[in-house]
């Protein structure tokens, strides 16, 4: 069973495991859902976030403001992006229709450099309602070009999934979350590769 490290654990671990048993697969997963319960957004927690004024954010903008975050709306930051200020991230939000019919076209990857080359801890939010090929071919092409950069790509459907990947990750990367987290995450990882049948195999294998 291969299974990828979900969003917020590769943020703050840096890290994609290959798991070939269902059992560590299954007990990394309980692992994380017991993460993401302690980087809940849903408590008295409150950020404060700079969002672009383009029309693009104004959905989500209301959203923030009725879950009463501090906002503050700014056309001095790239289009369609966001800010938070106190864990020092930034999102970009684009969709689908954006990108050129050539995925190669280079022209619109400039607005990505740009975003790139101001926020060192950058997310990409690819937002459609449905996944097609066209779309995971996007993903894929975005993830090649910035491969090695500081930009992760997260695909959402919806302004309900952009809102709340922006919370989590600005809440699991502020002080002190980030530190408690990646440490749990690293004993997590530890614990399993420790228990995983096939790392005993190798340790017994003779080279």
């Amino acid at each position: 069973m291969f299974l990828y490290v979900p969003v917020c654990a590769r943020v703050l671990t840096g890290v994609c495991l290959n798991f070939n048993t269902v059992s560590a697969a299954t007990e990394y997963q309980l692992t994380y859902n017991k993460l993401e319960m302690a980087i809940d957004t849903n408590t008295s927690w409150k950020t404060t976030l700079i969002i672009s004024t383009s029309p693009q954010c104004d959905e989500a903008s209301q959203i923030l403001v009725a879950q009463q975050h501090r906002i503050r709306r700014s056309d001095n930051i790239l289009s369609s992006s966001f800010v938070s200020p106190l864990s020092g991230t930034a999102f970009l939000l684009v969709t689908p229709e954006e990108f050129p019919a050539e995925l190669e076209n280079a022209e619109f990857f400039e607005r990505i450099e740009k975003f790139v080359q101001v926020h060192r801890n950058s997310f990409l939010l690819l937002q459609t309602p449905v996944y097609g090929k066209r779309e995971w071919e996007i993903l894929s092409s975005v993830q090649n070009r910035f491969l090695g950069c500081n930009l992760r790509v997260i695909p959402v459907h919806s302004t309900a999934d952009v809102v709340k990947g922006i919370l989590v990750i600005a809440k699991a990367t502020s002080k002190p979350n980030v530190a408690n987290l990646r440490d749990q995450m690293s004993l997590a990882c530890t614990h399993i590769i420790d228990h995983s049948p096939v790392w005993g195999m190798l340790q017994e294998m003779q080279f």
